[in-house]
């Protein structure tokens, strides 16, 4: 059974891209800067002293979006340094399962 090809230089930044977009990574990290940029502005703008009164001084939303922020910049560094390639055994082993081995190799 031939080895899928291993992705070069020459190969599109189209599919490249499409491989890091549906990298589950980039997705969750994609969400947690989502979510931790909304958190991160309500905070910004809306602290009431009612809300400061229940928690005890501390605005949660801005500390919660500022980690979300760290956290969804964490997984987009983790995607690029370490992206997703048919190198790697579980990938292999995942399109070989599938059924897949002849179409990803003519991407």
């Amino acid at each position: 059974m031939p080895q899928p090809p291993t992705p070069t230089s020459d190969q599109p930044a189209r599919a490249r891209l499409a491989d890091l977009a549906f990298d589950i990574r980039s997705v969750i990290g994609a969400l947690f800067l989502v979510y931790g940029l909304v958190c991160l502005v309500w905070g910004l703008v809306s602290f009431p002293p009612e809300a400061a009164e229940k928690t005890g001084g501390i605005n949660l939303n801005l500390w919660a979006g500022l980690g979300m922020l760290v956290m969804g910049a964490a997984f987009v560094v983790w995607v690029l340094a370490s992206p997703l390639t048919q190198d790697d055994p579980a990938v292999r082993e995942a399109l070989h399962a599938s059924g897949d081995d002849d179409e990803a190799g003519q991407r």
